[in-house]
């Protein structure tokens, strides 16, 4: 595929990628750089109080920010990426704000995109997923796109956007109740 190690280096000086997920390309970088989840904020013109979604390829590259899960629990979250399915999970007290805002709570999705699922497994860790856009306009679904809008401020990688017309489906894991469909 891509660089691996080269897309991880520059996660680990805080940089921001641009990359197809699901429905959108999708804003990422390392969810444990403040700097560099302020940068997506601040290009997007986002809210911190709202919070983030993180994807991974497996479990153990967000348990770090979540209150344990038994086996059971980790297959349920795994299972539900096939939908594109975000959890809105409880977290440990050390999560940072900057991710979860101003909730109790963090977006998880288990991604099954092909493309950012590979990022996640190459890049060995969990990503910061938002929508690439500007906030409140629509998402962007092109290389081209993203290119146009974020310059040289964002590394966009190329690839092919999934076929899902609408953003992820977010529930509270907890209750299962839908808070966003």
């Amino acid at each position: 595929m891509m660089k691996h190690r080269s897309i991880a280096a520059y996660l680990a000086r805080g940089g921001v990628i641009a990359y197809p997920t699901e429905s959108c390309y999708g804003l990422g970088c390392d969810p444990a750089n403040r700097n560099a989840v302020l940068s997506i904020l601040k290009l997007k013109g986002r809210p911190q109080h709202k919070g983030l979604i993180l994807i991974a390829s497996e479990y153990a590259q967000v348990a770090r920010y979540l209150s344990p899960l038994s086996a059971e629990e980790q297959k349920k979250l795994s299972d539900a990426g096939r939908n594109a399915i975000t959890y809105l999970m409880p977290v440990k007290p050390s999560t940072p704000r900057w991710l979860r805002g101003k909730h109790d709570t963090l977006a998880v999705r288990m991604t099954a995109h092909p493309f950012a699922r590979g990022l996640c497994k190459g890049v060995g860790s969990a990503l910061v997923s938002t929508s690439a856009n500007k906030s409140g306009m629509r998402s962007i679904k092109t290389y081209k796109e993203c290119q146009r809008l974020f310059g040289s401020q964002v590394w966009v990688l190329p690839g092919i956007v999934g076929k899902r017309k609408r953003p992820s489906t977010i529930l509270n894991w907890a209750d299962g109740r839908i808070l966003r469909g």
